[in-house]
């Protein structure tokens, strides 16, 4: 396994770079949370994942060795391959991801390009306890935000506010206040809509 590599920057999009090292070009394969970390100097090192299957080895890189753990734990979950579980981490970021697992929030991991319902639902039955286990997270006050969420989105939409208008500013005031009271939550979302 190729734990990183560190080279020279040659190409970069937002998908894949190419890093020099030592005369020989690394194709890596990245994901849009990657590419906003890039540093701006031409000199980078990036954590490494190397993908090997019968036709092709893959290549993928991450700034954060976090990232890389989270993808490759992405991978274990049946139904999740190494495209699917990059699209995940360009979709959210890392902590998001790992959030969503922890709490059950199927609906957020479903919103993914990709991830049916079942899909979501076996990555939060795969990945649940080893997430809470892993990154030393509070069951109870990540099913107690999950359950203020969905009752403060229920009242919304109960109101006659658009689902989709009142998910957004609930997901952005749950995060930014994860310990917000549903009453809380309702009176910022009604700010906002």
């Amino acid at each position: 396994m190729i734990a990183h590599i560190q080279g020279k920057l040659t190409e970069k999009t937002p998908t894949e770079v190419v890093i020099d090292c030592g005369g020989v070009g690394y194709h890596i394969n990245i994901s849009l949370h990657t590419y906003s970390l890039l540093p701006q100097t031409d000199h980078i090192k990036l954590f490494t994942y190397l993908q090997v299957k019968e036709d092709a080895h893959t290549l993928f890189g991450f700034v954060e060795k976090s990232e890389r753990e989270i993808f490759k734990m992405l991978l274990s979950v049946s139904g999740i391959g190494a495209s699917i579980a990059r699209t995940m981490l360009s979709s959210l970021e890392p902590k998001q991801i790992i959030h969503s697992i922890a709490s059950g929030d199927v609906g957020t991991i479903q919103s993914i390009k990709g991830i049916g319902t079942k899909t979501a639902q076996r990555a939060i039955l795969d990945l649940k306890d080893k997430v809470l286990k892993l990154y030393d997270l509070d069951e109870v006050s990540m099913s107690q935000s999950n359950t203020n969420k969905d009752e403060a989105l229920s009242a919304l939409e109960v109101l006659g506010f658009n689902k989709k208008l009142a998910e957004k500013a609930v997901e952005k005031i749950s995060k930014d206040n994860p310990e917000a009271t549903v009453e809380t939550i309702i009176k910022l979302a009604l700010k906002n809509l």
